[in-house]
């Protein structure tokens, strides 16, 4: 029988039971206002037995939009994956959702088609 046991911290295995937390924001402010923010986690393994840098969100309210706001938000982001050596930064965004894809690719992101994208909200029925 397959048995399934949280990993047990040892030098081998540090990159599991280090810091960062597991997720952490940015916060764009215009003055006091809240401009937007990015929320993202490292992942590990990505290229080369590395950690990645996956953003889960990014906002930017409606009165920020197109100012440049986004584009803070992302570089800060991209700078974060370099200073802490991560190989890739990775995202989604809905497939109808051409502001957003026209944004990324406007910063020199290419979708990548190779991959699907798969979602539960509950476990699967008769597991």
């Amino acid at each position: 029988m397959i048995t399934i046991a949280d990993a047990v911290p040892g030098d081998e295995d540090a990159v599991f039971f280090a810091g960062p937390p597991m997720a952490r924001a940015l916060l764009a402010w215009d003055g006091p206002v809240l401009a937007g923010l990015a929320s993202y986690s490292f992942l590990w393994p990505a290229e080369g037995l590395s950690a990645s840098l996956y953003v889960k969100e990014l906002y930017v309210t409606a009165a920020c939009r197109r100012a440049g706001t986004g584009t803070l938000l992302m570089n800060r982001l991209f700078a974060v994956a370099a200073e802490k050596g991560c190989s890739r930064v990775e995202w989604t965004t809905d497939a109808d959702n051409t502001s957003a894809r026209a944004f990324y690719e406007a910063l020199g992101a290419t979708p990548l088609l190779a991959k699907i994208f798969y979602r539960t909200a509950t476990l699967p029925s008769g597991r």
